[in-house]
């Protein structure tokens, strides 16, 4: 997934997935003083896009976390470098052989995008099944709470499940759906090496799969240390 060439970059004017806005509006505030300065007129651009599920799985089989593994070309952008061939022309260039492919490499909790008029905690069970491979009956998810994310950017809501499977609920291979383009391996730490993990800088990840574990450990593991 990470054999990475011909990279090239072109201005963004339609897609199926994010929607570029910018928003005018006049912002007051409250003055501790008379004044007679009533506010600033501001800009912000930012984007309309999905929102988002994600799962941590925890396999208590063998006390492993399953995490997902793709390349991220956003990711991939923010530690490239773009250069123009052509001052003519909109399209840039990245250097595939000075910035690889793998840099684009993140870990992540198994996550997907609502974009199906079904129940939030359906479309959750259906990506443990494309990412991961289990068979989660849909009363093993354990919906923990919601936040904001992107919110400087896109301040989409996602909501953030906990689901426990055993080995026998591991039904395929995982890894997404090939026809959709997806490209996904299947992770699995161990629950003991899970905050050497999250701290390893070196490692790209979401914010939402570290928040993810340090829940898991003040609300989970110590009930599995007790019995």
């Amino acid at each position: 997934m990470d054999d990475i060439t011909d990279v090239t970059v072109t201005p963004c004017s339609n897609s199926r997935y994010i929607k570029p806005l910018r928003m005018h509006y006049h912002q007051f505030f409250m003055a501790l003083v008379h004044t007679t300065n009533n506010g600033s007129k501001k800009i912000w651009d930012a984007m309309k896009v999905h929102d988002s599920v994600a799962v941590l799985v925890f396999n208590k089989t063998r006390n492993v976390f399953i995490f997902v593994k793709q390349f991220r070309p956003a990711i991939y952008l923010c530690k490239s470098e773009l250069t123009k061939q052509d001052s003519t022309s909109d399209i840039q260039h990245i250097d595939s052989t000075k910035y690889p492919g793998q840099i684009g490499i993140t870990y992540e909790l198994c996550a997907g995008i609502v974009d199906k008029d079904t129940g939030v905690n359906v479309i959750a069970q259906g990506e443990v099944l494309e990412e991961c491979g289990y068979q989660v009956p849909l009363d093993n998810l354990e919906k923990v709470t919601t936040y904001r994310s992107g919110v400087g950017t896109t301040g989409s809501l996602q909501t953030f499940y906990y689901a426990e499977v055993t080995d026998k609920m591991k039904v395929g291979y995982g890894g997404g759906v090939a026809e959709e383009g997806e490209m996904i391996d299947v992770i699995e730490v161990p629950v003991a090496d899970g905050m050497k993990f999250v701290m390893d800088e070196s490692i790209n990840k979401p914010v939402g799969m570290i928040f993810a574990i340090y829940w898991f450990f003040a609300n989970k593991w110590k009930l599995y240390e007790k019995s």
